[in-house]
């Protein structure tokens, strides 16, 4: 598979990813998977690809937030079992499902996630 290369917005791209990723603590990957898309992957691929992306954003959030003692792990250790039970079950089942509806699962998940803070506001 061939992506195709435009630096400016590659990093645009990607400097919209971490400082998504950097300002919510997550959400970087709603970014990533379209922009991933527009570069020519399939939709399978730019799902799996913006996990490699996020991972290094994710690791300087977390070490951010860590050193200004807005967390601590203690608030996340109970998450986690369960999230890599989850990812797992995830990463299983992308494999297995049309890209269709992958695209309707992710679209379902921003909606919601869009509405819910909606209306916390």
């Amino acid at each position: 598979m061939k992506i195709k290369k435009n630096t400016a917005k590659t990093i645009l791209g990607g400097l919209s990813a971490g400082f998504v990723n950097g300002l919510l603590g997550s959400g970087g990957g709603m970014l990533a998977v379209p922009a991933l898309e527009r570069a020519g992957l399939p939709p399978r691929s730019a799902h799996s690809s913006s996990l490699a992306v996020i991972l290094p954003l994710s690791a300087v959030s977390v070490f951010m937030y860590l050193n200004s003692g807005k967390v601590t792990l203690a608030d996340a250790l109970p998450y986690m079992p369960g999230g890599i039970i989850g990812a797992l079950a995830g990463a299983w089942l992308m494999r297995r499902i049309s890209p269709k509806l992958l695209r309707k699962i992710f679209g379902g998940f921003a909606l919601w996630a869009g509405l819910r803070l909606l209306m916390r506001s």
